[in-house]
């Protein structure tokens, strides 16, 4: 009897063992090191998926965590490339027509001219200064470019004051000061309650409109093009304000239609007019119904002001005479015209515009197109409103997390209240996982922050406060668009294909967010091209979180380890056996060829 407890209690036991024994296997399969890949081993034996991770956020010329000689070392570029837009190459520029500002367009290289190296830092380089101090504040060496100082000295745009540019927060139009000059807006449109939430700004010099705005929950796209008002947009992103290169050029915005609450142009040197007043249609476009469109400077007041822009009091009348003909076209009521400052607004529908809604002599634009806007030409054609009566958008913050019209209306396909509910309770989960890597998340360390494939913007949503922004690119490759729900959520957005560079400077954003990136764009482009783009906006000691499969996270993390990031890998938050992973990425600082050679060596040791 003994005997036969004895056998079964080891029959009991060596079952047990093999349960154990085949756990572990499945579980070494369905991982990296079971498939046998090198770099996706290492990385999960340097982190081991523990929480807290001791990836330092705050390092300094770093150690690489790889020293592999099959790694594709990345150098960098030569120091006349600091400031490198790609798409916007000044001397690519100059071989493009002028008409329609053409040759302020996106122009991108060729593959032939693409260049695989790390844009460097100035030398010098230092941290930008935290918001809200980086407001009014930027360090010399980080743009040593003094022009604007002396192009707009009567204009308070920008002061050099020691080792630092100061912004008073003047322009053109109000160089005393932008506050005065919203509050005076702000009589007439309904700025301070949360009506007004999204802004986009024409012509915007180095920001300062959008940067007052920010005070009063005002989220504002700002652009211009990179000319000869040397690297204003930079100046813009330095400060911790949004902003992109771009021009109202040949071809439509980047942006959604009924994206925005107001527009506004302050002496943005935009003839409105010309071209059969395509300019102003486009602006019609993107404002939502109810919008504000705001205009400063001539022609507006058109009788204090001669030879501006090369043109008379007579140009300048009849300038202000035709856009008052197309604001009525488009059925803009002006609402206000204080000195040199005239205000219209967006009717809210077609019942607000009988003209429209009989027909008119202007063709209307095809509804089916209105988002379809990624290098397409520019119309003369105005833009329909939409077949179901457009919703009231909540006031901001409550706007945020309220069911946008674009999905309660079933305008965009395949989503419902309930899935918009649920991607909101997935990101705050996912961003309370990623706090817990990354203890700079949610402070004033990342200021502009940008999410490449943002999805209903439940990333920027669980993220939002007065500390960042984020800038929501929706891929144009997508399945689904859904950039116009993220603006009816209160924040802003646009359109790219990350085949190509961004429109932006380099250095010019804190952190980056990358969910599902390379799985849409792999049969499309090299992941070279879009790691070397995520390295040049990503400033100095800037971090990356890029979330995907664990086959392409080991081909990333080849690539980023030779653009030398400090990288770990760490699993999804439901567990390890779940093929989808996170990778956590610091980029290091690259000097260039005048960097010290101790460091290097030090790299190597």
């Amino acid at each position: 009897m003994a005997q036969s407890r004895t056998r079964s209690t080891l029959y009991i036991l060596v079952v047990l063992g093999l349960c154990i024994f085949c756990y572990i296997l499945g579980s070494w399969h369905r991982s990296a090191i079971g498939r046998g890949d090198y770099i996706a081993s290492i990385i999960t034996k340097e982190t081991e998926c523990n929480f807290p991770l001791t990836l330092n956020f705050e390092t300094h010329h770093a150690k690489p965590i790889f020293s592999n000689q099959s790694l594709r070392l990345f150098e960098p570029c030569d120091e006349k490339y600091t400031d490198y837009t790609p798409c916007q190459d000044q001397r690519r520029a100059m071989s493009f027509p002028r008409k329609n500002m053409v040759y302020r367009e996106r122009h991108c290289p060729t593959e032939k001219e693409k260049m695989y190296c790390l844009v460097p830092a100035p030398k010098g380089y230092e941290q930008p200064f935290h918001w809200p101090k980086s407001r009014d504040y930027v360090p010399f060496v980080n743009m040593p470019y003094k022009n604007l100082t002396v192009e707009k000295a009567g204009q308070n745009w920008i002061h050099f004051e020691g080792n630092v540019f100061r912004f008073p927060g003047g322009g053109t139009q109000f160089p005393q000061g932008a506050d005065r000059y919203i509050d005076r807006i702000a009589s007439v449109v309904p700025i301070d309650n949360g009506t007004v939430r999204t802004v986009l700004d024409t012509g915007c010099g180095v920001a300062s409109f959008g940067a007052y705005l920010l005070s009063r929950n005002v989220l504002t796209m700002s652009f211009a093009p990179r000319d000869s008002h040397t690297a204003q947009v930079q100046f813009a992103l330095e400060r911790g304000v949004p902003a992109v290169i771009g021009v109202l050029g040949s071809m439509k915005l980047p942006y959604p239609s009924r994206s925005f609450d107001m527009a506004h142009c302050s002496r943005c040197l935009v003839h409105w007019t010309s071209s059969d007043g395509m300019y102003m249609m486009e602006i019609d476009r993107v404002l939502r119904p109810g919008g504000y469109w705001v205009l400063s400077g001539p022609p507006i007041n058109w009788k204090h002001h001669d030879n501006w822009w090369k043109q008379t009091k007579v140009d300048l009348e009849a300038e202000q005479r035709r856009i008052k003909e197309l604001a009525e076209l488009l059925c803009w009521e002006k609402i206000s015209e204080m000195a040199e400052t005239a205000i219209w607004r967006k009717p809210i529908n077609l019942q607000s515009c009988p003209s429209r809604k009989y027909g008119s002599h202007i063709k209307t634009c095809d509804s089916t197109k209105m988002d379809d806007v990624w290098y397409k030409e520019m119309e003369v054609c105005i833009a329909p409103y939409p077949k179901v009566e457009p919703i009231q958008l909540e006031l901001f913050p409550k706007r945020l997390y309220a069911v946008p019209p674009r999905i309660s209306t079933g305008t965009v396909p395949k989503l419902s209240p309930d899935l918009y509910s649920q991607d909101n309770k997935l990101w705050r989960r996912h961003l309370e996982s990623y706090k817990r890597v990354n203890k700079f998340l949610g402070t004033d360390r990342y200021r502009n922050v940008m999410d490449m494939n943002a999805g209903l913007g439940g990333f920027g949503a669980a993220l939002e406060s007065d500390k960042v922004w984020v800038m929501n690119v929706m891929p144009t490759v997508a399945d689904l668009d859904t950039l116009g729900v993220i603006y009816e959520r209160g924040m802003i957005g646009i359109y790219h294909d990350w085949c190509e560079a961004f429109s932006t400077y380099p250095r010019t954003y804190d952190l980056i967010h990358a969910n599902g990136i390379f799985s849409l764009y792999e049969n499309r482009c090299k992941a070279d091209d879009i790691l070397l783009e995520m390295d040049r906006i990503l400033r100095p000691e800037g971090a990356v979180i890029i979330r995907e499969n664990i086959d392409i996270l080991s081909k990333v993390g080849n690539i980023a380890t030779g653009m030398r990031w400090e990288i770990k890998l760490v699993d999804h938050e439901d567990g390890p056996h779940l093929s989808e992973k996170v990778m956590f990425g610091v980029k290091k600082l690259i000097l260039g060829w005048w960097e010290p050679k101790h460091q290097n060596e030090e790299d190597k040791n």
